[in-house]
């Protein structure tokens, strides 16, 4: 198989898969996959990957879609899904086509980056299948060449799927298969519009499987417009955890997460720790900064020899190796009691891998600690995890420098402790400090601070609490939502007369910047804050007071911004409507407008009728970037404009 994408990855458990130190209720035994119709290079892989008995919703979903039908499916996050829908689309591909024949639409790039990853495994068997992963924040070229060449299934998110049907660079008129992934979630996020209108330029005859963890009237209204009598089909998740683990989560940017996982394993009494991560790559990254850095670690992932993998668990049981950096299918079946701590270094999008991640502690009866690292983007995943095992992981702070220095100085203290026991290596030295204090005429305390100099080296003992700023920043990211939305003024915080609040606007680093959509085109604050987010990779903090008027809005951005944010946000999309990105010049960009009277010189007019501030937590985008369209609420109600007919007569 040949994946279109520079990033190398891994293998992500299915639910299918066995895992130890899960509690979970178990399925009656029922068929197996060659009883469903998987068959050939397919049921090859799923084999290889150990998968044996087919999930609930993989036993009730693929003959469905194996046979022709449509398929609306209620299902968390974790229950298998993924391989319900990829298994059949595999199992169908025909490798002569070069236009691409299936579609999956996933909310976010990290879902769409698990669900490419799983197609990857599923057709490890199958020579000459290309697939390709389209994400906002990946440059355009790598793409644009693979489509190309030729793609047979694309995985991607609505933004940027729209972004090439708008180029004319993704030709769908051949797709057979359409998967719209956590379908609420994508409304959710603002995805509506783009959802809809990517449907309207896919062929009537081709294939509709619509999941959805919810099934709100938004959702029921989307199926019944586009999928042709559908087999409905429902499955509730049963996993949980062993009660005996302490589940814990640490908001963390990404770039900081290095930084965090160091602070946590000098504070962290633990014994064996497995440290998960996402890809191959990643495992010898970490495992190499993780040594850099004075720790006893190794990686193990699905590309070494079966040899050194049990020559580096048995490292890890006799205590000769204390972290274990390692993919979803490395870590499978590792049984070592010693285990007390699990970090989720990458967080799974599938929650079924979380429960078998974290299994790996609190073996034989034994107590555990599982610690996540969840970047502000992946909030959301937490309330799947909270779902799936039916326990809520708690929050918890960054390790201060204070809590570093007081476990630096206890393991000083316990250090000289343990050498003072030693007594005959004591004795030795005892007359050499005595020869060194009568010839220099230097105090003995003075001596044993010199000597502690000469042990430490060149890296200083303590941290300095003054040069503290990752705690700072970190602390910033994990404030409970009610203080955060306290500190940013909250729903009733005063606001300055441009709209901005004052504790935001006193850091004064933004410039305003001018784009081309507005309040006729029924955009809201949260889709130009999850646009700009996704497109040009900016966090929460970069932006300021977004002002919107009529034809356009004016948003706030890092004045310091590089250049090269700018430039992956030229052909960003609104609604469908190019954003035209510029810096605002305080002049409208084309003639006067019917309701140009009473605007200042900058276009929009000294009283803004609706200012908001991306900080304001009662907007309800908060750390989750938000995208393209307005939601309607479950009731059903729509204030849009009628859609066209799907049907031309």
């Amino acid at each position: 198989m040949t994946r279109e994408d520079a990033t190398p990855t891994e293998t992500p458990i299915d639910p299918a898969a066995e895992g130890d130190g899960a509690t979970e209720t178990e399925a009656p035994a029922g068929p197996g996959f060659e009883e469903l119709g998987i068959s050939g290079p397919v049921l090859a892989a799923v084999k290889a990957l150990g998968y044996e008995t087919p999930s609930a919703i993989q036993r009730e979903t693929i003959p469905l879609l194996l046979g022709g039908r449509d398929v609306l499916g209620t299902a968390q996050t974790g229950t298998g899904k993924t391989a319900a829908f990829a298994l059949p689309i595999l199992e169908n591909l025909d490798l002569q086509q070069q236009k691409p024949q299936a579609l999956v639409l996933a909310p976010t790039r990290e879902l769409a980056l698990q669900v490419a990853e799983a197609f990857e495994a599923y057709a490890a068997q199958m020579p000459g299948v290309h697939l390709l992963p389209v994400y906002g924040g990946q440059g355009y070229g790598v793409q644009l060449s693979a489509l190309r060449r030729g793609v047979h299934i694309v995985v991607g998110t609505p933004g940027r799927i729209m972004d090439h049907l708008a180029k004319g660079t993704l030709d769908l008129s051949e797709l057979k298969n359409l998967v719209l992934d956590e379908a609420d979630e994508m409304l959710k996020m603002g995805f509506a519009e783009d959802v809809e209108q990517i449907l309207a330029q896919t062929p009537e005859d081709k294939q509709v499987a619509l999941f959805s963890a919810t099934m709100p009237a938004t959702i029921r209204r989307l199926a019944q417009q586009y999928l042709h009598d559908p087999e409905e089909i429902s499955v509730k998740g049963k996993t949980t955890t062993n009660a005996n683990i302490t589940q814990r989560y640490l908001v963390v940017s990404y770039a900081q997460k290095v930084d965090a996982l160091t602070r946590i394993l000098e504070v962290e009494n633990f014994e064996g720790m497995i440290v998960f991560v996402r890809t191959k790559n990643e495992t010898e990254t970490l495992a190499e900064k993780l040594r850099a850095r004075g720790y006893s670690a190794a990686a193990i992932n699905g590309d070494i020899a079966q040899p050194m993998r049990e020559r580096t668990v048995g490292q890890l049981k006799d205590g000769k190796l204390d972290i274990l950096v390692a993919t979803d299918v490395a870590a499978r079946g590792l049984d070592v009691e010693r285990i007390s701590h699990v970090v989720n270094f990458d967080i799974p999008t599938d929650t079924e891998s979380y429960v078998h991640r974290i299994g790996r502690t609190g073996r034989a009866g034994r107590s555990g600690d599982a610690i996540s690292f969840i970047t502000p983007r992946e909030r959301y995943l937490l309330k799947h995890i909270e779902r799936a095992t039916r326990q809520q992981p708690a929050q918890m702070a960054l390790p201060t420098t204070e809590d570093v220095n007081s476990t630096r100085l206890t393991r000083f203290d316990d250090a000289i402790t343990a050498a003072l026991e030693e007594t005959g290596r004591i004795e030795g030295f005892r007359d050499i400090i005595a020869h060194y204090v009568r010839n220099h005429d230097v105090p003995e305390a003075d001596v044993a601070a010199a000597l502690a100099v000469v042990a430490q080296g060149d890296t200083p003992l303590l941290l300095d609490p003054a040069k503290d700023s990752l705690s700072a920043a970190i602390a910033a990211d994990n404030r409970p939502q009610r203080e955060r939305t306290e500190r940013s003024g909250g729903r009733d915080g005063a606001r300055d007369d441009r709209g901005a609040r004052p504790e935001r606007r006193s850091r004064g680093d933004y410039t305003p910047y001018r784009i081309e959509v507005g309040r006729r085109h029924r955009v809201e604050p949260r889709q130009i804050v999850g646009a700009l987010a996704n497109e040009g990779g900016l966090g929460r903090d970069d932006f300021g007071a977004i002002t919107i008027r009529p034809d356009f809005s004016i948003v706030e951005l890092p004045s310091n911004l590089d250049s090269s944010v700018l430039d992956r946000l030229r052909d960003t999309r609104i609604s469908g409507r190019l954003i035209e990105i510029q810096r605002d010049s305080g002049r409208p960009n084309r003639g006067p407008r019917h309701d140009d009277r009473g605007r200042d010189d900058r276009g929009y007019g000294d009283r803004p009728r609706r200012s908001y501030d991306s900080g304001s937590a009662d907007r309800s985008y908060g750390d989750r970037p938000r995208r393209d369209d307005a939601l309607r609420d479950d009731r059903g109600s729509d204030d849009r404009p009628p859609r066209k007919p799907r049907h031309k007569d």
